[in-house]
């Protein structure tokens, strides 16, 4: 007779959430581990189920044999006996007997049952890894549980994720039952089961806060363009858009720090630098110092990526935060290795900082007709496109435009590109002029004492005769 199993299948389906597909095949398995504890064997065994899946028959497969002549009375049967099953049975026929479950004793029960539950763990253990795999590196919302050996055990419903120490930040302290929002890393299965990673300290984790507080992260409009953090004590990050009418910065911000301040809360007081991101490397770096106020960026060699941040006496400790912390997140951010030093530390060292800042050839004799925008330190990539959408591409172009109509006639230019322009154009006015003059000063003639032969201010010995030189500068009393 046909077992009803139509509850159970509709408790496993709902209660536990598995596919028809998977119940039947669970069901299969304990019936077969029963049977098999019962017949030694299950290679004969026959499991079918009722299309609307209510019912499940179990049957044996068995070889008709002569009376007398079998070897296995578990996959045999007699010929007399199979003609009571099916009266048209014949010797080598194989016939399906049916078994009826209340054959089982105990011991056989008890084998179906481990057999029902380690498949139910191992479905349960490939559903919810499934489901979780699919959600690494989405922030979810979990309750602690308890504290074991440093980690933290976090309830997610249907199963338990683990912060481990590393992934905790030094700020944050939980009670029983607190609701935590973490970010899930890594999902693992494992013999035991299934291990769920989370974490609060990646940068990732505060890029994901970010963008659930902030609309213009979550459809593209801004952009993070990277994102490094010291967890618990500093994060840094640097936005753009693509967009001119909208302010990065201050869209993550919020009217009056609304937004970033949820955030801080978030991470439990954890101070942000939302910092704009440019092109152009040294305004990078000075906007990376934030929030120190940086006067000059050199670069002293390209190819190294060092440069030098000129900050005032008050702001140098800023600059480089308590324990390095600032200047080391600031190096991360732009990929520098950024020196920061006062006027005072910078007139000790060795080195021509408006060289070390100069593109090659600024000074060719070339310079008033050929230098391109583009090749102004400090000048912004996006300063270079407006120009030249207006069909200015060299600094004479511009200065001719500055002598006549002015730069307010530019389209979309703002009074901010109108200072900002100006400032970089007197910085490179008075750095040609230092230039010439000490190329004024380098070419300078003078006859050598010895031989008479022509020599500058910058030889130590002359070309022709070879004697020593060393020049005195005069003054003259008034």
């Amino acid at each position: 007779m046909p077992s009803f199993i139509g509850d159970a299948v509709r408790q496993l389906q709902s209660g536990h959430d598995i596919s028809e597909e998977l119940v039947v095949k669970t069901i299969e398995d304990t019936l077969l581990a029963a049977y098999k504890r019962r017949f030694r064997s299950s290679e004969n065994a026959m499991i079918q189920f009722s299309k609307d899946l209510q019912y499940v028959t179990l049957y044996a497969r068995r070889e008709v044999v002569e009376d007398d002549d079998w070897d296995n009375p578990y996959t045999q049967i007699e010929i007399s006996e199979a003609k009571k099953h099916n009266q048209d049975a014949e010797v080598g026929d194989e016939i399906l007997i049916e078994v009826d479950p209340k054959e089982f004793d105990r011991t056989d029960i008890q084998a179906g049952k481990q057999r029902n539950r380690q498949d139910f763990k191992e479905i349960q253990k490939n559903t919810l890894y499934s489901e979780f795999k699919d959600k690494v590196g989405e922030v979810v919302i979990g309750y602690y549980q308890r504290l074991h050996k440093g980690n933290i055990y976090v309830s997610l419903g249907k199963t338990e994720g683990i912060i481990p120490k590393r992934y905790q930040s030094p700020r944050e302290h939980y009670e029983i039952g607190d609701r935590i929002k973490v970010m899930i890393w890594e999902v693992k299965k494992s013999t035991t089961g299934l291990s769920i990673v989370l974490t609060r300290t990646h940068a990732e984790f505060v890029k994901r806060i970010l963008e659930i507080e902030i609309p213009e992260l979550n459809d593209e409009t801004v952009h993070i363009h990277k994102i490094v953090r010291e967890p618990g004590y500093r994060t840094k990050l640097a936005v753009f858009s693509s967009r001119s009418d909208i302010d990065p910065v201050g869209a993550c911000v919020g009217a009056k720090g609304q937004r970033i301040q949820s955030v801080i809360r978030e991470l439990e007081g954890e101070k942000i630098d939302v910092l704009l991101y440019e092109d152009n490397i040294a305004e990078f770096i000075k906007n990376a110092l934030s929030p120190a106020k940086v006067q000059a960026v050199y670069i002293l060699n390209q190819a190294t990526r060092k440069a030098l941040a000129i900050v005032g006496e008050d702001q140098l400790s800023l600059a480089i935060g308590k324990n390095g912390l600032n200047i080391r997140l600031a190096n991360k951010l732009v990929d520098w290795n950024i020196d920061v030093k006062t006027e005072a530390q910078v007139a000790d060292m060795e080195i021509d900082l408006h060289e070390a800042s100069m593109p090659d050839g600024l000074f060719d004799d070339s310079y008033e007709t050929d230098l391109r925008i583009d090749e102004l330190p400090g000048v912004s990539e996006r300063l270079v496109a407006l120009l030249s959408s207006n069909g200015i591409e060299f600094v004479d172009g511009l200065q001719t435009l500055i002598d006549g109509q002015g730069l307010e006639s530019l389209a979309g230019i703002t009074a901010e590109d109108i200072t900002r322009i100006q400032e970089i154009l007197n910085l490179h006015s008075e750095i040609e002029e230092h230039h010439h003059q000490q190329q004024e000063i380098e070419e300078e003639t003078y006859e050598c004492p010895e031989c008479g032969s022509p020599i500058t201010v910058e030889m130590h010995e002359c070309p022709n005769c070879g004697v020593g030189l060393s020049f005195e500068v005069e003054e003259h009393e008034e």
